[in-house]
């Protein structure tokens, strides 16, 4: 080969070498760059795994070794557990039983540490478990023996497992109500405080993990005697009874021995109802219409012996007439106005803009003249304006 033929050929492979050389650096450099990036091997694991614990998630696995502070946890395959720092503290009761070998549960709270183990809290975990077996107990209606631990003026603290819970004075049964008849907070408490360190059967009805919220209720399901009495009282029977006890929210009234029956503010009378207790004595004897049984409970009703004042106001008025009518009322819709006994209307705040301008408009106590805008005597309902009045 001629000796000019020679070294182009030989300067063209080595430029040919030099441009595979480089495409070769620009594509390792490109593959670093598209490539994530792996904290720690835990972290590759984790990633690679088909269903890796989430922080949050109870997961289980033998002891594989127990330090002076921390255990450490198998989990494979996503690598090992470890319970250390605070939440090794946190557990120390725990851990002191533990020996290696034995499988323990635990809640993630980190996924891939600085050291690549997936972070555990046996504390948490615990916590978890009870908050799922509240749950559980809800769905079963299971029935506890619990202590009363502490009083306050709205009920009871009661420990679960640990757990303090409330039971609200309305949840408990009539004969542990406190009847306090002028309805003073003072007395109710010391009516409450009788029942620290009582065992009470309860249910739980409420369990809300996030906010540590656990409620209770006494009112659990009837006794087989208590059904007896109740199997002889029908809904629309009308009875005499005994008032035991006026509250803010109705009246107790005895029916017979170890049977009593409730009659809420809203059943006392057609027209509103602020406070029962100067209405009703201890003692007294009243005559009412049973409207509801259920649960083991009686509903009952005085209204319901009276004549219904909307069935009257059906023929005496229609939507859009111009009535007077008097603000009895105010509530966070506007303003109640009495029509006539047992028949009000509600005037919305929207007609005034803002609640102070309508505190401001209708005083409690007078008379104003109002359009009927919405007029329903079935469902009791009426809507009054003061915008479409000449």
């Amino acid at each position: 080969m001629p000796r000019t033929k020679k070294i182009v050929a030989e300067e063209q492979i080595e430029t040919d070498e030099k441009k595979d050389d480089k495409e070769e650096n620009e594509k390792t450099e490109r593959t670093k760059k598209e490539a994530p990036k792996k904290e720690t091997l835990m972290g590759k694991i984790i990633t690679d795994s088909v269903t890796p614990p989430s922080v949050g998630d109870l997961v289980e696995g033998p002891v594989i070794s127990v330090d002076k502070g921390a255990v450490y946890v198998d989990l494979a395959p996503y690598g090992t557990g470890i319970i250390y720092g605070r939440e090794f503290i946190a557990a120390r009761d725990i851990i002191k039983k533990i020996n290696v070998g034995d499988s323990v549960g635990a809640k993630v709270v980190d996924t891939n540490n600085q050291d690549g183990y997936i972070e555990l809290s046996l504390k948490e975990a615990k916590q978890a478990l009870l908050w799922s077996e509240a749950q559980d107990a809800i769905k079963e209606k299971r029935l506890l023996e619990l202590t009363v631990t502490e009083a306050n003026k709205g009920g009871l603290i009661i420990n679960w497992q640990g757990i303090p819970g409330f039971l609200p004075a309305s949840q408990l049964r009539a004969e542990h109500y406190p009847r306090i008849s002028d309805g003073n907070k003072d007395r109710i408490l010391d009516e409450l405080k009788k029942l620290v360190g009582e065992r009470l059967q309860v249910m739980i009805i409420t369990a809300i993990p996030k906010e540590k919220k656990l409620i209770f209720s006494e009112k659990t399901s009837p006794d087989k005697e208590k059904e007896d009495l109740i199997s002889k009282y029908h809904v629309g029977d009308e009875i005499e009874g005994i008032v035991t006890g006026v509250v803010d929210f109705g009246v107790f009234i005895k029916i017979e021995e170890g049977l009593e029956g409730l009659v809420h503010i809203s059943e006392i009378d057609w027209a509103l109802v602020e406070d029962p207790k100067p209405l009703f004595k201890i003692g007294q004897a009243i005559r009412v219409k049973i409207i509801d049984i259920k649960d083991g409970k009686i509903s009952l009703s005085i209204k319901a012996l009276k004549p219904n004042p909307w069935v009257t106001a059906a023929k005496k008025y229609k939507k859009g007439d111009t009535v007077s009518a008097v603000i009895i009322k105010y509530n966070k819709h506007g303003a109640l106005a009495s029509v006539e006994e047992g028949v009000a209307g509600l005037v919305h705040i929207s007609d005034f803009g803002s609640e102070e301008i309508l505190r401001r408009s209708l005083e409690l106590g007078k008379s104003y003249s109002f359009k009927i805008t919405l007029f329903d005597p079935k469902d009791q309902k009426m809507a009054l304006s003061t915008k479409e009045v000449s």
